[in-house]
């Protein structure tokens, strides 16, 4: 499917106006995102690039460069912040990469919802609730950097999943639209559970252009660490802290990053595991009183702006993937996995599983929500060896009941998702009727559906 010169030469005709890069080092760097997190996907995902990358700044721009790929047959991937993990964002057939930051309005804010182009960064958006008196419901460890329409399309859940669940959940997305490619381009706006036709499809059957996520009443959390001696009497701790105290992000991490967190070496010393949390300012006296009961201490307690003012690290950057991002700083030869463990919980699997790997895994959790219910997760880092060694703990954890998230695959089926979703996949035959759209990345999508 790859383009050919003519095919190329005529999309640019007729997207003229619409800013088109080509050069081949500005290219490579829009065709990539951090899929180096995996040795697996690096060797994969290594030198393909597209051929252009398109910047549109309305929604009109959008519809021509839709319409351009439709009609000429070339290959389109959309691209926002890049900070993804999986490849999403890797063109791996050529042609157009498409860079929707430009699209970064914030459109309306109502009393519990924001409405915001797709291009926009996290952290603006959820600044901007915050001029209401409001706040996004949840957002990844990368929010500096991510935008909401990347975060919707290739996310699950992140900090604020301990409070109001996974993103599919509770009406967390209320509403998003999404642009169609095809040589008539059409605008389609989808809610309630239709919205799960793109959510989580890595952008294959569909360009999101606006989302509408509900908001709630803002609250300056307390981001503080709390030590404890030993990893199972951290996870107690957390377990009963979900569900006791208003919490927006409870992380235990072991000892064995402390290395990795020089910034916070004042809070976390090397002899201690500990838990990372965001708090209800009300509750900062009864989260000391439960880490006392669970022989802990605090070792850490302070607002967002004291945190910033005396240059360390936020809790929510101590969490989720950024706990193998300060990892890979320090030493790159730590990959991870992704990992939900059986409910109920049990601190002693984990213990276990410490057990049996040693050194050659790290252990980090997170608490959330899914589905209504408590949910532990697990981003674990792993000293990379070889791709069968990598399997091999993969099948173990899984024949411990463990549900693995592979991250060293690039289709949605195989990392995330685990089965092929057939509305996503019906979607993306009206959609995307020649199959253009981030071609590669879902197996449910076979060439013979494609039209002619």
């Amino acid at each position: 499917m790859k383009p050919g010169a003519a095919a190329l030469a005529a999309f640019r005709r007729d997207v003229a106006g619409v800013p088109l890069h080509d050069d081949p080092s500005y290219v490579a760097a829009k065709s990539r995102d951090y899929f180096w997190y995996s040795p697996i996907l690096a060797e994969q995902l290594d030198g393909q690039t597209a051929d252009l990358v398109a910047i549109p700044a309305t929604t009109a721009d959008v519809h021509r460069i839709a319409s351009a790929a439709a009609r000429h047959r070339i290959p389109l991937t959309v691209r926002g912040g890049g900070t993804g993990n999986y490849g999403q964002c890797v063109p791996l057939q050529r042609g157009v990469v498409l860079d929707v930051t430009k699209l970064d309005r914030i459109l309306e804010i109502t009393s519990d919802a924001i409405r915001t182009e797709a291009g926009a960064r996290i952290l603006a958006v959820d600044e901007a609730a915050g001029e209401t008196g409001q706040m996004l419901n949840m957002w990844p460890s990368t929010r500096r950097l991510a935008t909401i329409g990347g975060f919707i399309a290739g996310g699950s859940g992140g900090i604020g999943s301990l409070r109001h669940g996974m993103l599919r959940d509770g009406g967390n997305v209320r509403s998003l639209t999404v642009v169609t490619l095809e040589p008539e381009p059409r605008t389609v706006t989808l809610d309630g559970s239709d919205i799960q036709w793109v959510h989580h499809a890595y952008g294959t059957n569909g360009i999101i252009t606006e989302l509408t996520l509900a908001l709630s009443p803002r609250t300056e959390w307390t981001h503080t660490v709390a030590l404890f001696d030993g990893y199972d009497a951290a996870l107690r701790f957390a377990m009963q802290t979900q569900t006791e105290l208003d919490a927006f992000l409870l992380t235990p991490v072991e000892r064995r990053f402390a290395p990795f967190y020089r910034r916070m070496a004042a809070f976390f010393p090397a002899d201690r595991d500990a838990v990372f949390a965001m708090i209800a300012p009300n509750e900062t006296a009864r989260f000391a009183t439960l880490a006392a009961a669970h022989g802990g201490t605090v070792s850490l307690s302070k607002t967002l702006a004291e945190i910033e003012a005396e240059n360390l690290t936020p809790a929510y950057e101590c969490g989720w993937n950024h706990t193998t991002l300060q990892a890979l700083k320090h030493d790159k030869g730590w990959t991870y996995l992704q990992t939900a463990y059986p409910r109920p919980f049990d601190p002693a699997l984990v213990m276990r599983q410490m057990a049996r790997y040693g050194d050659e895994v790290l252990m980090h959790h997170e608490m959330a929500r899914m589905d209504g219910t408590v949910q532990v997760l697990a981003l674990p880092l792993v000293r990379w060896t070889t791709r069968r060694r990598m399997y091999a703990i993969i099948a173990e954890m899984e024949a411990d009941g463990c549900t693995v998230f592979d991250p060293h695959a690039v289709t949605i089926e195989d990392g995330g998702m685990k089965t092929i979703d057939a509305a996503q996949i019906d979607f993306k035959k009206r959609a995307d009727p020649y199959g253009l759209m981030n071609p590669g990345k879902t197996r449910g999508w076979t060439p013979e559906m494609a039209e002619t």
